[in-house]
This record gives structure tokens, C-alpha cells and sequence, in this order.
């Protein structure tokens, strides 16, 4: 019994040393490669660190010799990020808010005459909102650019640009506001015939006892 135990520790012990061994064999090859790995990476860092200095270096002597116009241009480029209250104060920007106000009101009050009015069908309110909504958000991209150019650090622009840009966005908004009181009297007048016609029928219907 006691041979048959020591056989089978000494097949045991046998069989395990080649699993250690290769255990060991794969440690050692990863312990390598990350040895490698690492030698690499520290060689990158140093190839970085030099290229930094390079660019580093250049860019201090192109500064050195160029500090005094660099400081005049970036003044310049820093002044056209701010708005002057010129700019602030213009007319027109209030103008713009107001044509703003202007649209809303007018296409909400004639919106809702139409839909109670009764002489237009289902897709023609569908259309007419569509035109109401498509003009609504054009004037808010107008409104959007008038922040955009009234606001301190959103653009670099002198202050004729940031006025002539401000001009632009007035006319836009003033051709919209144009748009809906023609848009909104030709629909008016459409509707008035409607029920001219209607009370005109009316008339011939009673005049000849037709029910």
C-alpha cells in the first residue's frame, strides 16, 4: 500500500512540474514584452520632450522678435470681440425686437379670425398655420443673429461691420413683417367674398322661397 502511495506522489509531483514550468515560461515571456512596452513608451516621452523644445524654442524667438506688433494686432483682434455702446444703442436693434413683437401679434390675432371665421376648410387653416409657423421661425433666426452680433465676445467685427450687419437683419425682419399684413389682408379679403357669396345666395335662396 505505502509503494502504491509513493508511486502515485511521485506520477503527481511528475505531472505538475511541466504545468509550473510552462506557468513559469509564460510569466517570464509577458515580463518581457512589458519590460519592451515599457522601454518604448520612455522613448516616446523623450522623442515628445523634444519635439516640444523644438516648437518651444521657435515660437519664443518668433514671439522675441515680433512682441511689439503681436501686441498691437491682439489688441486690435480683443477690441472687435467688444461692442461699443454705438453699436448697443442703435435704433435699429429695437426696431428689430419690436417688428418681432409686431409678427407675433398680428398672426395670432389674425390666425384666430380665420379658424372662427368659418369660411375656410381644414386644409386651408393647415396651410395658413404653416405659413404662420415657417415666418415665426425665420424671425427668430433673425432674432438669433441679432444677439450674436450685439453680444461682447461672440464675433470679431469693427463696428460698421457689426451696423451693417444689423442693417441687414432690420430689412430682413421688416420684408417678414411686410409678408404677413399682405399675406394676412389677401386672406381677409378672400374670406370677405366667401361670405358675400354666401349672404348673396342667401338672398336669391329667400327671394325664391328655396330652402
Amino acid at each position: 500500500m505505502k509503494k502504491l502511495l509513493t508511486v502515485l506522489c511521485v506520477a503527481a509531483l511528475s505531472m505538475s512540474y511541466p504545468l509550473k514550468a510552462k506557468a513559469q515560461a509564460t510569466e517570464l515571456m509577458q515580463l518581457a514584452l512589458n519590460i519592451e512596452k515599457l522601454a518604448q513608451f520612455k522613448q516616446i516621452l523623450s522623442d515628445l520632450k523634444k519635439g516640444y523644445e523644438i516648437i518651444s524654442g521657435g515660437y519664443n524667438t518668433i514671439k522675441n522678435i515680433s512682441e511689439g506688433n503681436f501686441k498691437l494686432h491682439q489688441a486690435f483682434l480683443d477690441g472687435l470681440m467688444e461692442v461699443s455702446p454705438a453699436v448697443k444703442n442703435y435704433r435699429r436693434v429695437a426696431d428689430i425686437i419690436n417688428y418681432q413683437l409686431l409678427i407675433v401679434k398680428e398672426y395670432k390675432s389674425a390666425f384666430n379670425r380665420f379658424t372662427t371665421s368659418g369660411w375656410f376648410n381644414a386644409d386651408e387653416i393647415d396651410y395658413i398655420n404653416g405659413v404662420y409657423n415657417t415666418l415665426f421661425n425665420l424671425s427668430l433666426k433673425n432674432l438669433d443673429d441679432l444677439l450674436t452680433v450685439t453680444m461682447s465676445g461672440k464675433l470679431r467685427m469693427s463696428d460698421d461691420e457689426r451696423l451693417a450687419a444689423i442693417d441687414k437683419i432690420y430689412e430682413d425682419m421688416q420684408d417678414k413683417l411686410l409678408f404677413l399684413r399682405s399675406f394676412n389682408s389677401n386672406t381677409s379679403v378672400l374670406s370677405l367674398q366667401r361670405e358675400r357669396e354666401s349672404r348673396d345666395i342667401n338672398r336669391v335662396m329667400q327671394y325664391y322661397n328655396v330652402k
